[in-house]
């Protein structure tokens, strides 16, 4: 099975695993999914996260997040830039999510971060995903 999109693959899983509570989640790894994880984690949305091997083949282990009351700490993901149509801003473009309550993840040629921190840097960028 070939991806042609796997960001929006590892966003929908994410997405899916919330859904049925799940409290972790497994997918193929790379290092633009694991920069994703980071970047979850540091902000809080997701508790944890680990690259192991299984079977040979690297895997991505995703510890999802939850509050008291059993609620997900991602209300919801939206994937940006697709690879039908890439979205890339420059940094004066760069928007609040959600009024301020959300983050969006860019690549930048400094390294993924969120778009909190490109617009710090003072660097533009392709914007992956929006997380709120």
């Amino acid at each position: 099975m070939s991806l042609t999109d796997p960001v929006a693959d590892f966003l929908t899983r994410i997405r899916n695993s919330i859904r049925a509570r799940h409290q972790k989640l497994d997918v193929p790894a790379s290092k633009l999914k694991a920069e994703i994880a980071r970047i979850l984690k540091e902000e809080g949305y997701i508790s944890n996260f680990k690259t192991t091997e299984e079977n040979g083949r690297a895997v991505l282990r995703v510890y999802l997040k939850y509050g008291a009351n059993n609620e997900a700490a991602i209300r919801d993901l939206e994937r940006v830039s697709r690879p039908g149509c890439r979205v890339y801003i420059g940094r004066d473009e760069i928007r609040r999510v959600q009024g301020g309550l959300g983050i969006s993840i860019m690549t930048t040629p400094k390294g993924v971060m969120t778009g909190r921190q490109a617009r710090r840097e003072g660097v533009g960028g392709e914007v992956l995903c929006e997380i709120w």
